[in-house]
């Protein structure tokens, strides 16, 4: 299978502390993207110094992964959420072109 048998679409992966995943997650669905993913516990190295993977019994003070994929006409609204949740808080967005095999999956 080449690319040009897939739909072009626009991936937005968000990594924020805990408290902040809801606030992504209400940011995904006003956006209308039809699913998302996530990964708690994340762990790494940024700007605010290493983060551990997964705390016992605590989400709240873990790193979450959030990924979906929407149509292009959808990425800008959800976009601009992110980059005002992400000017008050701490965390990182990755936008990136991406291609799919079930379009209809993601509209």
């Amino acid at each position: 299978m080449n690319r040009d048998a897939l739909t072009p679409m626009v991936k937005i992966e968000t990594v924020v502390a805990g408290t902040d995943a809801f606030a992504v997650r209400e940011l995904i669905a006003a956006a209308g993207a039809t699913g998302y993913t996530a990964v708690s516990g994340v762990s790494g190295l940024g700007h605010h110094g290493p983060h551990q993977g997964r705390l016992l019994f605590n989400d709240h003070d873990t790193l979450t992964l959030l990924m979906t994929v929407v149509p292009d006409e959808q990425a800008d609204a959800l976009i601009g959420g992110l980059r005002a949740l992400l000017a008050s808080s701490s965390g990182v967005m990755f936008v990136s072109d991406t291609y799919v095999s079930r379009p209809e999956y993601f509209q």
